[in-house]
């Protein structure tokens, strides 16, 4: 006999026992929408979780959904479960209404609802659960001694330690014999005693937590988080004469000149701030630092590229940065010499920051260990750099961390990984680099970054690095930069280099290595190759189909261990192999200079990743070649690709302008033919819910 039955004489009939009162201090309040059949509440906001009668309909909507028990025939209704049910739903007793935060309705339901059926089992009640925008409320029908149980057992959850069901005794693997994921227990054991309740009665409620009172005082508290930092700089200019000496129309003839060079503050609120003059050299940057000048004189660069010279001396007097320009002009030397001096120039010495003072967060390994080999390049008062990324030692990578370092180059998901686990203290943090930020976002790796930002102090430098400037990159800009300023070389709209030739053929599917084959036989001995496939089998099977006539290639994709992508990578960049097969995991940070073409054997997924490719040749003022295969199933890309193609002054084939027009075509006959609220994937369409229309027999 289970606990619940206690609370019914010998014919079933629920005892009554007066309700006790419902005091206002532990947030109690009686439902205002109970009904006595023990109909489904009307929801509070989002989701539900509710003991519904079998004939109820059920809203199916994306954010809601309901966990029921099942327990057979008998409360399926006819027999006598449900009779019972019906005694306890009729008894005239009001339902039990309180809140609970939405942090705990978890252990409250459990996986696929277990534990809120163990609560109904051994209580006697039902419970219906209502999830709000900060607090989740449940309500409990049945018989005044059922509903204080099923209270007693939900606050003894809630309470997150003495529970059985909670984190505490158990939490650690000990089962009772019993199932994992269903809070250890056998389905037919009770997880309480019968004097659990009875004590989770008696015990005073825990206070919930003012959710409103914490937003209200979010700076309060922010300040008390941070409120032992020691002292920061970030001033460190000093304007060469032949700087300040330049009149506001030389300025801006000298911006226009050097690829269309634009700066905005971007400050919301007060009056707007000076725009520091652009540095023509690089002596009138890093005049006053010798080390500086050694490194750069030693690498034998002649002037700085068009974002270096604006971005030096925004970067250099202090204030945050948006820094946008195409692929390989030179973005990553515009943020790290900067950071070099900012973390020489603070008032607390190395030794005693107790963590490193720059990071840089990459969205690839391959992108974060080319950052790491610049930073040891421009080698800076001895200053350490280590690389932590995902598929690497994990072990060796914290011995490092623990070991020292000033700087870090990292993928936000090893780094994640490394915090939340206290290896690495990020206090210390004064100069923040979110570089290649848009690719970052593709990847999904927001909620990381998220993370990772929280642990660094808000007063730091920020520098945020992009190629292009979609709506994420500016949500992420407006959150974590302060009052940055912006620069950004020839337009923000999306463009290829000018110094790479374009050029289209459209295909079929099937002609696509017969294309590429014959490309490989007309490549001068001079030539290097990096040809682009959308999928990891595909550039396994062209660089094995290579292979096997004995062409000299190597394939880089995901799925390669770490040290077969840093070996593909390393023999292309020494010209061991001038053919490299990769998918898009090439397509940003891969800095090799003599690529001379760009094989675009599929289209890639969106356009931004078009022009990340082709931005792989043409680097460092050469000239280069992008060519790139097109099929029927990339039409819906042919607008866009137009418009890369005249902005960057190319000829435009007449073929893609009939396939964009047709493709123009079929959307508005799909428009005008497919019933309403059926959209494109629907069954008044029949077409794909991908966009691609594969499978179609659409001619262009």
């Amino acid at each position: 006999m289970s606990d619940w039955e206690d609370e019914y004489d010998k014919h079933g009939v629920a005892i009554e026992k007066p309700a006790p009162k419902l005091s206002a201090t532990n947030n109690t309040c009686l439902g205002k929408d109970s009904q006595g059949d023990g109909s489904v509440y009307s929801g509070l906001k989002s989701q539900t979780w509710s003991r519904e009668p079998n004939e109820a309909r059920v809203e199916r909507r994306r954010d809601a959904f309901e966990f029921r028990s099942r327990r057979g025939e008998t409360d399926r209704g006819g027999g006598p479960g449900d009779r019972r049910r019906g005694n306890e739903m009729s008894d005239g007793f009001q339902s039990l209404t309180f809140k609970v935060e939405n942090m705990s309705i978890g252990r409250i339901i459990g996986r696929g609802g277990a534990k809120i059926r163990e609560l109904e089992e051994s209580s006697g009640a039902r419970i219906k659960i209502t999830r709000g925008d900060y607090d989740g409320e449940v309500s409990i029908s049945g018989s005044s001694a059922a509903q204080q149980k099923a209270r007693g057992m939900i606050e003894d959850l809630t309470a997150g330690g003495s529970s059985t069901y909670g984190r505490g005794r158990y939490s650690d693997g000990e089962r009772f014999g019993g199932r994992a994921g269903t809070g250890g227990m056998n389905r037919n054991d009770s997880a309480w005693s019968k004097e659990a309740p009875q004590a989770a009665s008696d015990s005073p409620t825990s206070s919930a937590i003012d959710w409103n009172d914490i937003r209200q005082n979010r700076k309060k508290f922010e300040e008390l988080k941070w409120k032992d930092l020691p002292p920061l700089k970030k001033n460190f200019y000093t304007e060469a004469a032949s700087v300040s000496m330049l009149t506001p129309d030389e300025v801006a003839a000298w911006r226009k000149e050097n690829n269309n060079i634009f700066v905005d503050d971007i400050k919301e609120e007060g009056e707007k701030r000076p725009i520091p003059n652009p540095c023509r050299t690089f002596l009138e940057a890093f005049q006053p630092y010798p080390e500086i000048m050694e490194n750069i004189e030693r690498v034998g660069f002649v002037k700085p590229t068009p974002i270096q010279s604006q971005a030096w001396p925004v970067l250099l007097i202090g204030e945050d940065l948006i820094a946008i320009a195409q692929t390989g002009t030179g973005k990553t030397l515009a943020y790290l010499l900067p950071g070099f001096i900012h973390m020489d120039g603070q008032p607390v010495r190395r030794a005693e920051r107790g963590g490193p003072g720059m990071l840089v967060l990459t969205p690839t390994r391959e992108l974060a260990l080319q950052i790491e080999a610049e930073c040891s390049k421009y080698s800076f008062k001895g200053y350490k750099s280590i690389c932590v990324y995902g598929g690497g030692d994990r072990r060796g990578q914290i011995n490092l961390v623990k070991s020292g370092v000033d700087i870090v180059i990292a993928t936000p998901g090893r780094l994640n990984d490394l915090q939340m686990n206290d290896l690495i203290n990020l206090r210390s943090i004064t100069y923040l680099v979110l570089d290649e930020a848009d690719r970052m976002l593709d990847m999904g790796f927001e909620p990381q970054i998220l993370k990772i930002l929280l642990d660094i102090r808000p007063d730091r430098q920020t520098v945020m690095t992009s190629a292009t400037w979609p709506t994420g990159v500016r949500r992420l800009a407006k959150s974590y930069l302060k009052n940055p300023m912006m620069v950004y070389v020839g337009t923000l709209d999306l463009a290829a280099v000018n110094t790479v030739q374009q050029t289209l053929e459209i295909v079929k599917e099937e002609e696509k290595k017969m294309y590429v084959f014959d490309f490989i036989r007309n490549m001068q001995p001079q030539d290097k190759v990096l040809i682009f496939v959308g999928k990891k089998i595909t550039a396994d099977d062209l660089s094995s189909d290579m292979s096997l006539q004995g062409i000299a290639v190597q394939c880089l994709h995901g799925d390669r261990e770490q040290s077969s992508r840093e070996e593909a990578l390393r023999d292309f960049k020494e010209s061991r192999v001038r053919i490299l097969v990769a998918t898009d995991l090439a397509s940003r940070g891969l800095d090799v200079h003599d690529i001379t073409h760009v094989f675009n054997y599929d289209f890639p997924r969106n356009i931004e990743e078009y022009v990340h490719r082709v931005g792989r040749t043409g680097r460092a003022g050469r000239s280069g070649a992008a060519v790139t295969l097109l099929t029927r199933d990339n039409w819906r890309m042919a607008a866009e690709l137009i418009s890369i193609l005249e902005r960057a002054g190319q000829d435009v084939p007449e073929d893609l302008v009939l396939m964009a027009e047709r493709y123009e075509k079929h959307k508005m006959e799909r428009e005008m033919y497919t019933p309403r609220g059926h959209g494109w994937g629907g069954r008044g369409g029949g077409g794909r819910r991908d966009g691609n229309d594969r499978g179609q027999n659409w001619r262009f």
